[in-house]
């Protein structure tokens, strides 16, 4: 079987590559990078069985490559990933008192291109550019999570209309807080609502309850993601409160790009297909799944995560928590229904759990990690 191939998707890999003393390079994958920076070193060496993808190359390089791939730069505005989005990236141009500048930031910009040539559009190149972006995002996205153990990845679900002034923004941002100190990494679709509470927790990790107090008072000035000041307020809580030590991860996407994508994720893995993006989700929240009150997104996200849990496609059935009695009993009556589901073998293996107190979910997802 033939090995894997090497990814070389920034300037020091390249120059680690290229300074080697081998005349042959074999089996290396060069994504998005400047070759014609380092020309005279690139044309000193022969390529076999290489993939270049979206490459400046030098002229002439062609010649030096046997058994290889090219697949140039589609020309489109958005860019091929060597790394997940910072929020930095993501809102680079936005002016902070200038809400109608976010249609002159980098996400602002793909939205429009992506809504001027169609959600599904019928152009040969829009699509492949389109698959490309989402399979760099992917292998990204894998990068990251080779640096945790599976079951130390969390997901959380929920809705996307939940107001920063709301009780349970603040108690998902606290339980959030507290599980990214345990080690754990929180995994959201990188909204608003239920998601930001998530990322606001993690973001906060490692500081005080009144450090804490102050940022969701701030949030709390423009309640909504339709408010002018949603993402200058979120602004200010990162400026005010800078994260350098841990990291929580969102995936949203442009397809539900009116729903702005929270800047207090520390990684963004923006996608186009939202069928990629929700497959990712509920694939990678191996520690386990907390659904707070949400609605037919949410409901949708249960039952798919369900079917790999009654299989045990893992090898293994990961809990389902959830935040909220009063809500999956009576309001959005799931509980009972999986309940009965359960009882009558419809539904086998699922860990299922009810709660809305911070100490049982956690002690929940902790023993579950333990256990493993």
């Amino acid at each position: 079987m033939s090995r894997e191939y090497q990814k070389i998707y920034d300037d020091w890999l390249l120059a680690n590559v290229l300074h080697q003393e081998e005349e042959l390079i074999r089996r290396c994958a060069f994504i998005n990078l400047n070759l014609t920076a380092e020309t005279e070193l690139a044309l000193s060496h022969q390529y076999r069985d290489c993939i270049f993808v979206s490459c400046s190359l030098p002229k002439g390089f062609k010649r030096q490559t046997q058994d290889s791939l090219f697949f140039p730069n589609m020309g489109e505005l958005f860019h091929l990933c060597s790394h997940l989005y910072t929020p930095e990236e993501l809102y680079e141009g936005y002016e902070v008192g200038k809400p109608k500048s976010y249609q002159d930031c980098y996400d602002g910009k793909v939205y429009r291109h992506y809504l001027k040539m169609g959600k599904q559009s019928d152009n040969i190149k829009e699509m492949i550019a389109r698959t490309m972006h989402d399979h760099s995002v992917n292998s990204c996205l894998r990068q990251l999570l080779s640096e945790y153990n599976e079951r130390r990845v969390v997901g959380v679900m929920g809705g996307h209309g939940l107001l920063r002034t709301d009780a349970a923004y603040s108690q998902i941002a606290h339980l959030s807080k507290r599980l990214t100190e345990e080690g754990f990494l929180m995994v959201t679709g990188g909204g608003p609502g239920a998601m930001e509470a998530t990322h606001l927790g993690a973001w906060m990790a490692g500081r005080n309850e009144l450090e804490l107090m102050d940022a969701l008072y701030t949030l709390g000035t423009a309640p909504s993601f339709t408010d002018d000041g949603w993402l200058d307020t979120a602004m200010r809580v990162r400026s005010r409160f800078p994260q350098t030590e841990y990291k929580s991860l969102g995936i949203p996407t442009w397809l539900y790009g009116h729903e702005p994508s929270t800047p207090l994720a520390t990684h963004i893995a923006k996608l186009f297909y939202n069928s990629v993006r929700e497959d990712s989700i509920l694939n990678i929240a191996r520690g386990g799944i907390i659904y707070t009150p949400g609605s037919a997104g949410t409901l949708q996200e249960v039952f798919q995560a369900a079917v790999p849990n009654h299989y045990m496609s893992y090898g293994y059935a990961s809990p389902m928590i959830f935040m909220g009695k009063e809500f999956w009993t009576k309001d959005v009556p799931i509980w009972p229904l999986l309940q009965d589901l359960m009882a009558r073998e419809k539904y086998k293996n699922l860990l299922l759990s009810l709660s809305e107190n911070e100490n049982e979910i956690v002690a929940t997802i902790k023993a579950f990690y333990e256990g493993g």
